[in-house]
């Protein structure tokens, strides 16, 4: 374990703890000298670590499986690129569209009517500001990496968070598959009275049919061709205006990159709160992404002190996953979840 003494982000100061995976790293070459020792060759490991500034990334034998970014200069930390096992680049981060989209991130839409999501033209920057310190970096035996961060939202000009969060991330390596997960715990406390919201649906009013995306959310690579989205209760064909909205257990989102179907999929936690949880989903002819979006169908209210705590799985994997494959994962989730409790 490494600690690093590191400028806070915008003026403040924070102890960043950052694991380099040095016991993975001698401990998967202990491995390829025993592999080796009969030819006399001595192989390097499958997966090593590389640190970058403000940046881990785990790098395979076909390059980059997945960078996170956490520098001072962004206003989200999150992961690009997510790719297969065999290098292919799933998501997409600032695409012109959309600049404040960033592959696999969270982002509230508005606290307290303070826009978190979008840059604001005058400033380039957006209206309420998410700032991030204490970042950790822990590895195990399995492979396994964690990353945990304190984060917290004010304001543009404020210096006291309306709200924090704890979030964790438990991200393990491919299986013989070439399928790996993300685990995601996102824990909030309201500082003051807070009103989670976003854009209205139709139906509401003022209701847009852009509206109801927040929270975790995937932008995914322009690359992706024949795009097909499943959930657990079924294939999503129909999709008025391109968008699809729906309670489900789980969504999987496939295309073709290089000819090769490939997919990411995003399951809901049981203990979620309105689990199954509602679902933002986008396939249009310029934009593919979807969100367990939490408040799509209304606002979430804190009171001070209040606590909410988001729980998802994210996975990467090669194929087309179907409705069968989903609810198997999610079986498999709901019970490792029930047995960590």
């Amino acid at each position: 374990m490494i600690l690093e003494r590191a400028p806070g982000r915008r003026g403040q100061r924070s102890l960043l703890v950052l694991g380099l995976l040095a016991s993975l790293a001698a401990g998967g070459a202990a491995a390829s000298a025993v592999e080796g020792a009969a030819t006399g060759q001595v192989a390097a490991p499958k997966w090593r670590w590389r640190r970058e500034d403000r940046a881990l990334t785990l790098v395979g034998p076909s390059g980059p499986l997945w960078r996170f970014r956490y520098g001072p200069d962004l206003d989200t930390a999150y992961f690009h690129p997510l790719n297969t096992a065999d290098g292919r680049t799933l998501t997409w981060d600032r695409p012109p569209d959309h600049l404040w989209h960033h592959g696999l991130w969270f982002s509230w839409k508005f606290i307290n009517a303070v826009n978190y999501w979008e840059i604001d033209t005058r400033t380039g920057r957006p209206g309420g500001r998410t700032t991030w310190s204490n970042v950790r970096v822990e590895t195990a035996e399995s492979q396994t990496g964690r990353i945990a961060m304190d984060l917290a939202y004010r304001p543009a000009g404020e210096d006291v968070p309306v709200l924090t969060e704890e979030r964790s991330i438990e991200a393990r390596p491919p299986d013989a598959e070439g399928t790996y997960s993300m685990d995601w715990t996102l824990a909030f406390r309201a500082v003051q009275k807070v009103v989670l919201d976003r854009t209205p649906i139709p139906g509401e009013p003022g209701g847009q049919g852009w509206g109801g995306y927040s929270g975790l959310s995937l932008r995914l690579a322009a690359a992706l061709a024949e795009r097909a989205v499943a959930s657990s209760d079924g294939p999503i064909i129909e999709m008025p205006e391109g968008r699809h909205r729906g309670r489900h257990t789980a969504v999987d989102y496939s295309g073709l990159v290089d000819g090769k179907p490939e997919g990411i999929a995003v399951l809901d936690d049981p203990r979620n709160p309105g689990s199954p949880t509602p679902w933002y989903v986008i396939r249009s002819a310029e934009m593919s992404f979807f969100s367990p979006a939490v408040l799509c169908y209304g606002p979430i209210t804190l009171e001070a002190d209040q606590r909410l705590t988001l729980r998802y799985r994210v996975i990467v994997h090669h194929g087309r996953w179907d409705s069968t494959r989903l609810n198997a994962e999610y079986a498999k989730y709901s019970r490792q979840t029930h047995e960590s409790k």
